[in-house]
């Protein structure tokens, strides 16, 4: 299986990133099919430059772009066709101070707003009676 990924390149502190398609198995930095582009994020303003053209072409051909590929192409506008498939959604984490007891227990919401509300009617019929 085919997919389009970034390979890492650049100095220490200093990221830059080659837009390659490669066999999935094959080691980050091995041999690659065909470069698409490069990505600088380090700069003030990040670049993003691709061949649109290919990157069409691959995903046509089957393959298929890793998640910060695909959130990459979106950000910069680029329309690819099925491109959503690929962006993987995120959940919030629970807080890791949290005891996971208190987390697996729901919240009763409706029964303690109706016994709070019912409480206050009761005690003002009772203050009447003693005057």
């Amino acid at each position: 299986m085919l997919v389009i990924r970034l390979q890492r390149t650049g100095r220490r502190n200093e990221p830059t990133y080659r837009l390659v398609v490669a066999d999935k198995r094959s080691a980050v930095k091995g041999s690659i099919i065909e470069n698409l582009g490069h990505y600088l994020p380090s700069r003030e303003s990040p670049v993003f430059e691709c061949n649109v053209e290919r990157i069409v072409h691959w995903v046509g051909a089957g393959a298929a772009p890793s998640d910060t590929v695909a959130r990459l192409l979106t950000k910069n506008s680029i329309s690819v066709k099925g491109l959503e498939k690929y962006i993987k959604r995120y959940t919030k984490q629970r807080s890791k101070s949290a005891p996971v007891e208190e987390a697996a227990k729901p919240a009763p919401a409706a029964p303690v707003e109706a016994k709070k509300e019912e409480a206050p009617a009761a005690e003002a019929p009772a203050e009447e009676k003693k005057e």
